[in-house]
């Protein structure tokens, strides 16, 4: 059995809409128009026990929310999911227990006591034992590099320090699933790269599952070999991430480096002129073709080098996003 299954997992949002000034606020007495918002439209995903899986979308792309329905903080409107054999939104104590989630943008540590305070707090919550919990957070602390703030209240401590604190908080009792929202947010380059080694280790030694979203592509490209793309509350992707480029694009790119100058139309004849420079360039042709132009170029050109390679993963997503048609008519207004 997956630890994370959903099928046909659906939200709408409901919210009143009146018209501006004392007059609207009147009339919403007598007639209210309600505006429906699909925010997760018929998801389907399933996780197994140990995978590291990345969640992608634009703002808005019904992320979080599906996310939230998972870990039982909404309910769906329909659908059925189970996380570890369980219905998130009946939050029973035992599958609180065994999840955990992690939101970038929200603390979960109380802001004026220091860290330690608030790991004490959910050593008694989540019933741990003395002894693994010192070892617990004696090991997390020291990996993180944090072991010497945990006696500093959280509102003095920097994002990148806070945010390692509360990733020591989620994992405090040993979490079989944790949903990770945006951990590294906001954070320098030494504390993402920090928290990425942090996060394969834990994948890693302890076989926890995770559903990680997140906007920098590095996060995705040292963590998840799977990603599912979401757009407008729609699947749109769920494979491995090297099939992404394959599926996405039908191009490569080929970098050359040439011996002595040479003319922008001696080059772009072959293909899209894509990065141009004194002694190099760039082009882009048709996936099937590379092989073939790749061996006309270094008869014709004086090439000293060349490098076939597939578009930047970066690239193409921000290319999916992009191209996508204005969201779907989703939104139903109707007078109560």
């Amino acid at each position: 059995m997956p630890a994370i299954l959903a099928e046909d997992l659906t939200k709408v949002y409901v919210s009143h809409q009146r018209e501006p000034g004392m007059l609207g606020a009147v009339k919403s007495l007598f007639v209210r128009r309600n505006k429906e918002v699909l925010a997760a439209d018929r998801i389907n995903v399933s996780v197994d026990g140990g995978e590291l899986v990345g969640f992608l979308g634009p703002n808005g792309a019904g992320k979080t929310t599906t996310l939230k329905m998972l870990s039982g903080i909404l309910h769906p409107t329909s659908g059925r999911a189970e996380v570890l054999g369980y219905r998130p939104w009946e939050r029973r104590p035992e599958f609180q227990k065994q999840f955990s989630l992690v939101m970038g943008q929200k603390n979960q540590l109380w802001w004026d006591l220091p860290a330690e305070e608030s790991f004490l707090l959910l050593k008694e919550l989540y019933e741990i034992p003395q002894s693994d919990y010192q070892k617990r957070v004696r090991e997390m602390t020291k990996m993180l590099e944090i072991d010497h703030l945990l006696s500093t209240q959280v509102r003095k401590l920097s994002l990148g320090e806070r945010m390692k604190c509360e990733l020591v908080a989620a994992l405090l009792h040993r979490p079989r699933v944790v949903f990770l929202d945006e951990p590294t947010i906001g954070l320098d380059v030494v504390s993402q790269k920090r928290i990425r080694e942090f996060i394969a280790l834990t994948n890693r030694q302890e076989g926890a599952t995770f559903i990680l979203t997140s906007h920098y592509m590095d996060d995705v490209r040292a963590l998840c070999e799977r990603v599912v793309i979401i757009d407008h509350g729609r699947v749109i992707f769920d494979d491995a991430l090297s099939r992404l480029v394959t599926q996405f694009t039908h191009t490569k790119q080929l970098r050359l480096t040439f011996s002595v100058p040479v003319e922008d139309s001696e080059i772009s004849c072959f293909g899209k002129l894509t990065q141009r420079e004194a002694l190099s360039a760039a082009v882009e042709i048709p996936r099937e073709l590379a092989p073939k132009v790749a061996a006309e170029m270094l008869a014709r050109l004086p090439v000293v080098d060349i490098e076939i390679t597939d578009p930047d993963v970066e690239d193409v997503i921000r290319d999916i996003f992009q191209r996508k048609e204005t969201a779907p008519t989703v939104a139903q207004e109707e007078a109560v």
